[in-house]
């Protein structure tokens, strides 16, 4: 028996920040004994719970099932361990897989290499049996085999999510320095938006904080536009249970009100863009899009308003934020009586130029800015 079937136990890597919020989340979807990490959650989950957790988790960007763990202090010793996995009860050696690996205060320095040598383990095990070997893909491989290897403890685990979770589906049409879905799901939950009252963005470039509000309210799971799961993979799936959880999170889904979710943006591509992306989604045709400068809008007053401003780190516009964020600010305050704003900033140092006092911030890694989330109750 591989770990995971030991011990029903997981891990699910998550961006900085929202190690909470996430173990909130798993625990809503049925998991048990959730534990933080750094950036990940470690939690016990029955079969329709993994499937579940895969299927509908926002704030995860991988979920792993680990399935051998051992003291390894150097290459050859992580090879042979790698071959004692039988990998032919996860693949054909028709099938294509990637090793993603990450080292830390080990022997073994090279993350690089140390996947290179579980590479070998799988592709020499093919062989040994077959005479042939399978390919290695990776940008869309059917099995994702993830090594960690802390403090010379090495865990090598399947990925069962089959790619990173953060890909909804949904964006086919990107903009400049875009938000990952995953960190603007987790905006959404930070805001405890619920439709009661409008949702909107001023600066919604491709629509991702949008769509992630969408997803949110009507109970669209995360995955819902994922035709593939690595837990698929397993040797214990069980396709009639994972029927029966799709079809029970299918079943909760509901329509978009018109006029309750809305954006603009001042780049006519952007709004394109985000049609675009919307359009993948159930009830995207009624989220309102327009092209407008925030600074042209009429007032947006008892709203909730979330949105992810520029903020120069990518964008090369450094000396020219801070006025940029003093006019935001104004509007702000003298347009969204009534409202909560919430911006969300790569930058830190931006939020002082928007004049408000703050209700709160929040630390948020999107990729890799260590951002913040800024709450604003306008009165």
């Amino acid at each position: 028996m591989y770990l995971y079937q030991q011990n029903c136990r997981f891990f699910a890597q998550i961006a900085g920040g929202t190690e909470e919020l996430g173990a909130e989340e798993l625990a809503e979807l049925g998991a048990r004994d959730v534990a933080t990490a750094y950036r990940g959650l470690y939690f016990d989950a029955d079969p329709a719970t993994l499937y579940r957790v895969n299927y509908c988790a926002r704030l995860p960007t991988r979920v792993l099932a680990p399935l051998v763990s051992f003291q390894c202090h150097n290459p050859d010793y992580l090879y042979r361990r790698a071959c004692d996995v039988n990998w032919a009860d996860f693949m054909t050696v028709d099938q294509t897989f990637a090793v993603f690996a990450n080292v830390a205060n080990s022997k073994i320095r090279h993350s690089k290499y140390a996947a290179l040598r579980v590479k070998d383990a799988i592709v020499d095990t093919f062989r040994q049996r077959l005479g042939k070997r399978p390919s290695v893909d990776t940008r869309a491989p059917h099995l994702w085999v993830n090594l960690h290897i802390e403090n010379n403890d090495a865990t090598i685990s399947l990925g069962a999510s089959g790619g990173s979770l953060h890909r909804r589906g949904y964006r086919s049409a990107a903009g400049e320095a875009p938000l990952q879905e995953t960190v603007a799901a987790a905006i959404i939950r930070l805001t405890g938006w619920n439709g009661e009252r409008p949702f909107y963005d001023p600066m919604c470039g491709a629509g991702t904080l949008l769509a992630e509000a969408l997803m949110h309210y009507c109970r669209i799971p995360a995955g819902y536009l994922r035709d593939h799961f690595g837990f698929e993979a397993l040797p214990d799936f069980d396709p009639a249970l994972w029927k029966q959880v799709k079809g029970e999170a299918d079943a909760a889904l509901r329509l978009l009100p018109p006029g309750l979710i809305a954006g603009s943006d001042v780049d006519r591509n952007a709004v394109a863009a985000a049609r675009q992306n919307l359009a993948a989604l159930p009830g995207g045709e009624n989220v309102a899009l327009a092209v407008r400068d925030f600074r042209k809008l009429d007032s947006l007053e008892n709203v909730t308003l979330a949105s992810n401003p520029p903020y120069g780190l990518r964008m090369g516009r450094e000396n020219r934020m801070g006025g940029f964020y003093k006019m935001l600010g104004d509007f702000l305050k003298q347009r969204c009586t009534g409202s909560t704003a919430y911006l969300y900033v790569g930058d830190r140092a931006l939020l002082k130029h928007v004049g408000l006092r703050t209700t709160w911030k929040k630390p948020l890694v999107n990729g890799a800015l260590d951002g913040r989330l800024a709450k604003y109750d306008l009165y």
